[in-house]
């Protein structure tokens, strides 16, 4: 089933793709080397890049078997092949057994992180969880009281220092505060500079070093919030994160503003991890947890016809 948040948030890739497959799947249309090549442009375009490729291949190897032998098998084959490339892409959030569980968030300046934290917390909510925040982005003074402001609305404790405090400092505190307030999830927020900095990497990994030294089974996530509308800019990012914070999961932001929804096969390709959320809009209860084929289907639209 697709739900109505998604299919509306995808709306901008579907067209592309759509679009692009409409005029390959206009009546009389062979299945032939050209037909492939277009097909793969098509997919290009919607940011699936290099997967695009892989996919085109994977179905011109069908087609040379007689597996796949005209353009009407060509919708339910894309679908398989997508959903077969997102297999072990789901993941439920992490629940610790003891203690707060703490779930630390990354990600660049303008992915829309601040903004993801307030609609995990309202989604746990939700759930029937209770919830604490830390405002460990002490470099940007709005990242603060932004925090802050959502903390307010929602009904939640909040954790912070002043502006240019030390971030570890605030984590520390905020895991404390989390263990003695029995909360069941502690959100820290963290420093959104550019990736490429050295000095924000360092600090996330003393971060991770600090909140351990609180509660050694912590952080018992890491999710990385990447801005949908990025593309495959966003590949970049989740490869550079990787690298100094053990992301186990990924937020995708702003899945409503961009036709690039198809960058998420690339981002899985280079850091294969559960993508645990989709933002599909801007309200607080814009978040949704990922499913393949609800996905695949939002992207395709092609619906019963491509799993029949």
């Amino acid at each position: 089933m697709v739900f109505g948040k998604l299919l509306s948030a995808l709306k901008k890739t579907r067209d592309v793709l759509t679009a692009g497959l409409g005029r390959l799947f206009s009546i009389g249309r062979k299945l032939d080397e050209a037909f492939l090549e277009e097909l793969e442009e098509v997919l290009y375009n919607s940011d699936l890049g290099p997967v695009g490729t892989k996919v085109v291949e994977d179905l011109k190897a069908a087609w040379k078997r007689r597996e796949v032998k005209e353009t009407a098998e060509v919708p339910a084959f894309l679908r398989r092949r997508l959903v077969a490339m997102l297999q072990g892409s789901e993941g439920s959030l992490a629940h610790a057994t003891d203690g707060p569980t703490v779930i630390l968030v990354v990600g660049v300046n303008g992915a829309g992180k601040t903004t993801s934290i307030a609609k995990l917390a309202n989604w746990l909510q939700q759930q029937g969880r209770t919830v604490m925040v830390g405002a460990g982005d002490t470099f940007r003074a709005a990242a603060v009281e932004q925090l802050t402001l959502w903390a307010g609305r929602l009904g939640i404790p909040i954790v912070k220092q002043g502006t240019g405090a030390d971030p570890a400092a605030v984590a520390f505190d905020a895991v404390s505060a989390a263990i003695a307030r029995k909360v069941d999830y502690l959100i820290l927020d963290t420093a959104g500079r550019l990736h490429t900095q050295k000095n924000l990497m360092t600090e996330l990994e003393k971060i991770v070093r600090v909140v351990k030294k609180n509660l050694p089974t912590a952080p018992h996530e890491t999710l990385l919030v990447l801005d949908g509308t990025t593309g495959q800019n966003a590949i970049r990012q989740a490869s550079e994160f990787a690298r100094s914070a053990p992301v186990t999961g990924l937020i995708l932001a702003k899945m409503d503003g961009t036709a690039k929804g198809g960058a998420v096969f690339g981002i899985r390709d280079v850091l294969p991890v559960p993508v645990k959320f989709l933002g599909v809009g801007e309200g607080i209860d814009d978040l949704e947890p990922f499913r393949v084929e609800p996905y695949v289907d939002a992207i395709l639209d092609f619906g019963k016809t491509a799993s029949a």
